[in-house]
């Protein structure tokens, strides 16, 4: 594959300018030099920074250099050079929100958030109002329930009826290891067991969240072992804020599974189509078509779930505008309590890069991404949800970000809590991360093995693990 060479006679700042590089030159992979030509070059004499692109020279006078001054000449270079509109400017971290946060506790108002987002990082108004709200909101909702003592739980089902194309978390097809599903679910259940048994009357539960995978994917005999065993640890006769189970995909859902959702403590259900365009579902290898996404949410609403959320995702192959405003179309018509608008993020080095992003006319057009995405945040505003939670990712098309709508009551605190990393979170099950917050920002993680079987295997070993960390946790 090309690789697009950058050429600095400067040493510091590569990761910077290589994810601000990449910003705008999604179908290339970024390779610094030292020698050679380069198709970017840039160079620091003095005060004087020079950004050369192929037969085009910026200038830049810097006084006091430093990375955030290089970053801002860089990307208003840039700008310049691929008439390219990047609304989050020079800001490549996956919180950008945690700024705003800072800047709040720190007393500054809205409008001096704002500035500082613009005069620092380049960032529109309209991002940097977001990262404001969602602080603002963040800092309401997570007091509620936040003390030293309190914990999230997170439980891991690795398995789905097929793998979507896009995929980077762990699963594994369940009809090609279905004779491990059984062997997980028991280590899974031990791994509960003996953790709870540790910590049980030393730490308060406040939210669960069982994902995966797709945690329906299983059978309904499976399904409710696992549901049954989250409440007697984490739900029977404790004040839980909410407990969510990501049933996922519309061919995993039944009225059994339902049934034993509601009977074991749920109150939170994510349903994710991710489109509504049956040719997509099929392209990103998906088994269920968009009328059996209706099927499940009425079927979920009328058994009398109140706080159903909906993922969709902008930057699918061979999507353009018309496809996300058909999606957005029948999102509106099932009025969800909750939305959650991801970006297609891919590996650079993946088929999955070739195939969607290079072979996807609509995904190299810039203003196109930008008009899906503000499709869906129209949708947003129709439904009457607002942003409570965001996150970025690295490689997402158009530079973009992942936002959690919701209508106001029905956020997901856990979805807040893991992204700002306030509350200890203990996961259990393949590639589970537990997070534990020690003195001020200090976190230590613990996370289990992403490999099916050796979590099966050594899942004795991964239970002391944790163990030691917890202690170290609570002796802290």
């Amino acid at each position: 594959m090309y690789k697009l060479q950058v050429k600095k006679n400067f040493e510091e700042w590569d990761y910077s300018i290589y994810h601000i590089i990449s910003m705008f030159f999604d179908e290339n992979d970024v390779e610094m030099i030292r020698e050679g030509n380069g198709f970017i070059e840039l160079s620091l004499s003095g005060s004087e920074f020079i950004v050369k692109i192929d037969h085009n020279q910026y200038s830049h006078k810097i006084l006091h250099v430093n990375k955030d001054k290089v970053n801002r000449c860089l990307f208003k270079s840039l700008v310049d050079f691929t008439k390219k509109n990047i609304p989050w400017g020079t800001l490549v971290g996956i919180r950008p929100s945690k700024i705003a946060f800072k800047l709040i506790e720190e007393g500054l108002s809205k409008d001096e958030v704002i500035k500082y987002y613009e005069e620092n990082y380049l960032t529109s108004q309209s991002k940097a109002s977001l990262c404001y709200d969602i602080a603002e909101n963040e800092k309401k909702l997570v007091s509620k329930i936040l003390d030293k003592d309190s914990y999230s739980v997170y439980i891991g089902m690795p398995f789905c009826p097929s793998r979507c194309y896009y995929c980077s978390f762990t699963s594994n097809d369940i009809n090609k290891n279905s004779g491990f599903v059984q062997s997980y679910i028991d280590a899974l259940l031990t791994e509960i067991d003996e953790i709870y048994g540790y910590i049980d009357g030393n730490f308060t539960p406040k939210t669960i969240y069982f994902g995966g995978g797709t945690p329906t994917s299983v059978d309904e005999k499976q399904f409710e072992k696992v549901m049954k065993k989250i409440y007697e640890c984490f739900v029977r006769n404790k004040e839980i804020y909410e407990f969510t189970v990501e049933c996922g995909r519309a061919d995993t859902i039944t009225r059994e599974k339902l049934q034993i959702m509601m009977d074991y403590g749920a109150t939170r259900i994510s349903i994710n189509p991710q489109t509504m365009n049956d040719d997509t579902l099929k392209k990103i290898g998906r088994t269920h078509t968009s009328q059996e996404v209706i099927d499940a949410y009425d079927l979920a609403s009328k058994m009398g779930f109140k706080n159903i959320n909906m993922d969709l995702i902008i930057g699918l192959k061979d999507e353009y505008s018309e496809h996300v405003q058909n999606t957005c179309d029948s999102i509106y018509l099932l009025n969800p309590q909750s939305l959650t608008i991801h970006g297609l993020s891919v590996k650079r080095s993946s088929k999955l890069h070739e195939d969607i992003v290079l072979g996807s006319e609509s995904l190299n057009n810039h203003n196109e991404i930008l008009k899906m995405y503000e499709i869906s945040e129209s949708l947003a505003k129709k439904l009457g949800l607002k942003p409570y939670y965001l996150y970025r990712q690295k490689n997402m098309v158009g530079s973009m970000e992942n936002v959690g709508y919701s209508k106001e009551g029905f956020e997901s605190i856990y979805n807040i809590l893991i992204m700002e990393e306030v509350q200890n979170i203990l996961a259990f099950g393949c590639d589970g991360v537990s997070k534990f917050i020690l003195n001020g920002d200090e976190i230590k993680r613990q996370r289990n093995t992403k490999d099916l079987r050796g979590y099966i295997k050594n899942v004795h070993e991964l239970i002391e693990d944790k163990k030691f960390y917890i202690k170290g946790e609570s002796n802290g």
